[in-house]
């Protein structure tokens, strides 16, 4: 079988295995935090569709936006999967389902969660809850969010049967005590956390963090833990590929969608089939062509509702990686989290580079390149035109050895900016030449990155 296929070994878990993993994976790291075995290598795509009621449900009894209802029937479901199949023959998604999707007693919500069930038993499909469309943090507490996540897995357990358990949890955003609840008592040790770069774009803001799996600090969601004291066991994912030139802007900064990569809303949707698709396989080829080469690893990923449609556009981009890319291994969020966690036991030995061109497109100015740096003590994001030669700029430098916490309070800010942010928001995010940081910042980017000297 082609190795884009994903492999028998990365099938759903039984409850009783993915135990005896959480419990084996605790005693490695008890005894050597940040210690590993060679990491994960290959190209790795994951796909998320979201089945819902509500637009954008931010509690069990709160939605903001639209009543969906018509646009999550079966068939539309059916239609999915279908080209899902089309795409990627053998191969695996994972499904998240909303509170009011689980709870809504109409036929066709009954029907639909048959259908969802069924697609574990017949292909091997992740089915799992997605707590308040996306921004659950931003308007319940923990404590409530907590109740709704294992209230919610019990249901979907019941819902598939045979002892199903999923192995992760897809949240759009989820703070880091809910993170480690899930890890401890829930024993689910990957969570889709995070949605990189996300700012001034629907209900809730979250920039600042790392756009490849990383283990949380209890401090803050978007810090990669630093040590034992602060570790959570839970594979902390991205929710969407995101073109990294138009991803440095603030929400429609200069009328360009932050947004743009491997979404179909932002692709297809707004700039036509051709140049949409185009700019899909264009982002895509940041992490599998460079992004691979750099790092060992290249991962893709993104959460299209099925509210949205575009199944065609899906069919036609994992063919489209199939045939580009044939080594692809495609998989559930959780069979590739915990992949990475068998590899990565810790965050000592992060260190994420990524190097990408513009693309043409609208926000991605071909004549920049801009260069990510992304480890356990820091981030760092230059950028340049590459076409005159003129120097490199700092634009973005988060340290994450700095103390951090999340709001007390419930708001849409939820990122992590400190030193110097991509975003430009704040009066100090300006790009700056890298002798223009402090001098104990230079020290601790030229410790790990020496050739960047040369660029100070």
């Amino acid at each position: 079988m082609n190795d884009f296929w994903t492999r028998r070994q990365f099938l759903t878990r039984a409850a009783g295995s993915t135990a005896s993993l959480a419990l084996a994976g605790a005693a490695a790291r008890s005894l050597a935090y940040g210690a590993g075995t060679a990491a994960l290598q290959g190209r790795f795509l994951t796909h998320v569709s979201v089945v819902r009621v509500n637009q954008i449900e931010v509690t069990p009894t709160r939605s903001i936006g639209l009543d969906e209802a018509k646009d999550n029937r079966p068939d539309l479901i059916r239609s999915r999967r279908e080209a899902f199949a089309r795409g990627c023959p053998g191969g695996r998604m994972t499904w998240a389902i909303s509170w009011l999707a689980l709870h809504d007693t109409r036929q066709e919500y009954k029907d639909a969660r048959r259908l969802l069930a069924s697609y574990h038993e017949q292909y091997g499909d992740e089915i799992t809850f997605i707590p308040g469309g996306y921004h659950a943090p931003m308007y319940d507490t923990p404590e409530n969010i907590r109740k709704t996540i294992h209230t919610s897995l019990h249901m979907i357990s019941e819902m598939v049967g045979n002892g199903y358990r999923p192995q992760c949890l897809v949240a759009g955003f989820l703070g880091a005590e809910n993170q480690r609840y899930l890890a401890t008592e829930e024993g689910i040790h990957v969570c889709q956390g995070q949605i990189w770069s996300q700012h001034a774009i629907d209900y809730g803001d979250g920039d600042g963090g790392i756009c490849y799996p990383y283990y949380p600090s209890r401090e803050h969601y978007l810090k990669p833990a630093q040590g034992a004291a602060d570790f959570i066991d839970c594979v902390c994912l991205d929710g969407w590929t995101c073109d990294f030139l138009p991803a440095r802007r603030d929400g429609f900064q200069g009328g360009f969608n932050s947004r743009l990569g491997v979404g179909p809303i932002e692709t297809v949707g707004n700039l036509g089939l051709e140049a949409g698709r185009k700019e899909m396989m264009a982002t895509t080829a940041m992490h599998f062509d460079q992004g691979r080469a750099l790092n060992g690893m290249g991962w893709v990923t993104g959460i299209w509702e099925v509210s949205v449609g575009h199944d065609e556009d899906l069919a036609w981009w994992l063919q489209a990686v199939r045939e580009r890319w044939p080594d692809t291994q495609v998989m559930t969020e959780g069979a590739f989290g915990l992949e990475w966690r068998k590899h990565t036991p810790g965050n000592a030995a992060l260190n994420y580079r990524f190097d990408a061109k513009g693309t043409g497109a609208p926000g991605s100015e071909k004549e920049l390149e801009i260069q990510w740096f992304m480890n356990r003590e820091f981030r760092l994001g230059l950028l340049k035109n590459w076409t005159t030669g003129g120097p490199a700029m700092a634009i973005d430098f988060t340290r994450y050895d700095l103390p951090a916490h999340e709001p007390r309070t419930l708001q849409r800010e939820w990122s992590l900016m400190n030193v110097l942010n991509q975003k430009g928001t704040r009066p100090q995010d300006k790009p700056m030449r890298l002798g223009q940081l402090t001098a104990e910042d230079q020290r601790r980017i030229f410790a790990r990155y020496p050739e960047l000297k040369k660029l100070a």
